[in-house]
C-alpha cells in the first residue's frame, strides 16, 4: 500500500513540474490558463481567458520542451536504476561506466561527418533517427566491453567495474575530442553546446523522433522488477530460482542502452539523472525494484523537467547548458546522501 501511496504522490509531482515549466517563461501563463489551453484542445473549453498568443507559445514552444524533458529523465532514471541493480552497485550509471560517453562518440562523428543530419528531418534514416542509431551503437558497444571487461571468474567486480568505466570514459572522450579537432566553426559550435546538455532544440519532431526509443524501455524494464529482486541476493542464488541469467543481463544492458543513445542524440550529455534518483527514492522508500524501476521514471521526469526550467530561466534570455545544472543540483546532493550512508553505517558499527 505504501508504495502507491508513493507513487500516487510522485505523479502528482510531475504534474504540478509541467504546469509550473510549461507557464514559466517570457511570456507568463498561469497554471489555470496552462490546463485550459490544453483542455481546448480536446474540445472542452474551461471559462479561462487567456490570448491565443500564449496558445501559440504553449503548445508550439514549451510543450514540447516539457514533454522532451521529461522522456529524457524517465529513461535516463529508469536506466540507472536498472543498471545499479544489475550490477549490484549503487555507482553504476550510464555516465559513470561510459555508456554515455560511447553514445555521444557516435553522435559527433555522426554530427561530423554528416553536418549534423538532425537538422535535415528527410527519411527514416536520416536526422534524429540515424543519431538515435549511431548512439544506440556507440552506447551498445561501450556498455558490452566493460562489462566484459569487469567479469572475472563469472563474477562482476565492483572495482574492475569502475575501472574499465573510467578507461572507457578516457578513451571515448579523447576520440570525442579529435573528431572535434576536424570539425568546421559551424560544427564546433553545435558539438561543443551539444556535450554540455540542453534541450534548446525541443520541437514535436524531435519529441516523436525519440518517443518509441524511451517508451520501450520504461515500459518493458519494470517486467524485470521480480528478477532484479532475486539478482540482488546473488547469481547464485537467482539461477537456483529460476532466472535466466544470461536473458536478464541481454534485456536490461539492451533496453538501457537504447534509452540512454536515444537521450544522448536529442540532448547531449546529462549527467546526475540515472546515479542520484534512484539513491534519494531508495532512501524514501526502500529498495525493491517493483517500486523503484517506475518511481524512477516519474521522479526523473520531474526532476529533469524542473532542472531544464533552471537552465532557461537563471540567466534569462540567455540559456544555461542543463548538463551543468543537473551537475550542480545532483553533486551535492550525492555528497550528503553519501554523508547519511556514512553516519549511519558507523551507528551500527558503534
Amino acid at each position: 500500500m505504501r508504495r502507491y501511496w508513493s507513487r500516487a504522490l510522485l505523479v502528482l509531482i510531475l504534474m504540478i513540474s509541467v504546469l509550473i515549466a510549461a507557464g514559466r517563461g517570457a511570456m507568463p501563463i498561469a497554471p489555470l490558463q496552462v490546463i485550459a489551453i490544453l483542455l481546448a484542445k480536446t474540445g472542452i473549453h474551461l471559462p479561462v481567458s487567456y490570448t491565443e498568443g500564449m496558445a501559440d507559445v504553449l503548445v508550439q514552444i514549451r510543450l514540447p520542451r516539457v514533454c522532451l524533458g521529461g522522456l529524457i529523465g524517465a529513461g535516463l532514471a529508469i536506466a540507472g536504476a536498472s543498471l545499479q541493480g544489475l550490477f549490484r552497485n549503487p555507482l553504476a550509471d550510464p555516465v559513470l561506466i561510459g555508456i554515455s560517453s560511447g553514445a555521444s562518440l557516435s553522435a559527433v562523428i555522426v554530427i561530423v561527418l554528416f553536418s549534423s543530419p538532425a537538422s535535415t528531418g528527410a527519411g527514416l534514416l536520416s536526422g534524429y533517427y540515424l543519431l538515435n542509431i549511431a548512439s544506440f551503437c556507440g552506447a551498445c558497444l561501450s556498455s558490452i566491453l566493460v562489462f566484459r571487461l569487469s567479469r572475472v571468474g563469472g563474477k562482476t567486480m565492483v572495482a574492475t567495474l569502475l575501472l574499465a568505466g573510467l578507461a572507457m570514459n578516457a578513451l571515448c572522450n579523447a576520440l570525442t575530442g579529435l573528431v572535434t579537432y576536424t570539425a568546421n566553426n559551424e560544427q564546433l559550435r553545435s558539438v561543443t553546446f551539444w556535450l554540455m546538455g540542453s534541450l534548446g532544440g525541443a520541437s514535436w519532431n524531435t519529441v516523436w523522433s525519440i518517443l518509441p526509443f524511451i517508451c520501450l524501455p520504461v515500459l518493458l524494464l519494470p517486467q524485470s522488477d521480480k528478477a532484479l529482486n532475486v539478482y540482488s541476493l546473488g547469481e547464485a542464488e537467482a539461477m537456483h530460482a529460476g532466472v535466466d541469467i544470461r536473458w536478464l543481463k541481454a534485456r536490461i544492458i539492451i533496453l538501457t542502452t537504447l534509452s540512454v543513445g536515444a537521450a544522448v542524440a536529442v540532448s547531449g550529455v546529462i549527467g546526475f539523472i540515472g546515479l542520484i534518483v534512484p539513491h534519494i527514492l531508495r532512501a524514501l522508500s526502500g529498495s525493491d525494484h517493483r517500486s523503484l524501476l517506475p518511481d524512477s521514471a516519474l521522479f526523473g521526469a520531474a526532476l529533469l523537467i524542473l532542472a531544464d526550467l533552471v537552465s532557461r530561466t537563471i540567466i534569462a534570455p540567455a540559456e544555461l547548458p542543463i548538463g551543468i545544472v543537473t551537475a550542480i543540483i545532483g553533486a551535492p546532493l550525492f555528497i550528503l546522501l553519501l554523508y547519511k550512508q556514512k553516519k549511519i553505517i558507523n551507528m551500527q558499527a558503534a
